[in-house]
């Protein structure tokens, strides 16, 4: 599980465990971690868990938040990111030495390797989630598009975590497990589609041959 240690110049102030599905940030006492700094709003911060993944959510503070040296609004934390409030660094750290890889972000109409505006990338908000191997004998798998300009295009499911969408439209997971492979639902207000049902639970299991939809594209999940 992933951890967040708290330091102000260089000293580590406190070490938090993420365990509950919202963890808030802020100057006011009733927040999950507490930080006693007038650069800190009172409600500076949110960070969700959806799975093995965690995101943090800038709740519209005074002073912003920054993960990297870069403004952020909402986005996915990967190991080792530090997050900055004020003169506050919050590094973020996921035990169990698991293995951290990028994760590729589909985008419609985009092609993969050809460079350029068509091409596969990660993107910024969701640019990491690989979590190491989780062992087992689940047979490979790959989505392949079936609209838009990259129709046709297939790509590998090898990562544990696959983060595919539309960042600040429709994002959904594809977790390898070792009974086969979910989707859930990360972002959006409409949720994605599977064979042209809406995921209602948590995840849905895929099998060979189904059709999932999100963000105006169209994917076939294959399994040998």
């Amino acid at each position: 599980m992933g951890k967040l240690v708290v330091s102000l110049d260089g000293v580590v102030i406190k070490e938090v465990q993420i365990t509950k599905d919202k963890t808030t940030l802020g100057r006011r006492p009733y927040n999950d971690i507490v930080i006693d700094n007038l650069a800190v709003s009172g409600e500076h911060a949110v960070l969700q868990m959806v799975g093995a993944d965690v995101f943090i959510e800038d709740l519209n503070s005074t002073n912003g938040t920054y993960i990297n040296g870069k403004a952020v609004k909402k986005q996915l934390l990967s190991h080792n990111d530090t997050v900055e409030i004020g003169k506050y660094k919050i590094k973020y750290l996921v035990e169990d030495g698991t293995d951290y890889e990028k994760t590729m972000i589909m985008k419609p109409g985009t092609v993969p390797g050809s460079g350029g505006p068509q091409s596969y990338s990660p993107t910024v908000g969701f640019g990491a989630s690989g979590f190491g191997s989780l062992g087992g004998s689940t047979a490979p798998a790959s989505i392949k598009v079936l609209n838009g300009a990259a129709a046709g295009r297939e790509v590998m499911l090898t990562k544990v975590v696959t983060t595919v969408g539309k960042p600040g439209v429709q994002v959904a997971s594809i977790t390898k497990r070792p009974g086969g492979y979910v989707l859930a639902h990360v972002e959006g207000a409409l949720r994605p589609t599977v064979n042209g049902s809406p995921v209602t639970g948590e995840t849905v299991q895929l099998k060979n041959g189904d059709v999932v939809e999100l963000a105006g594209t169209q994917m076939q999940f294959v399994q040998a």
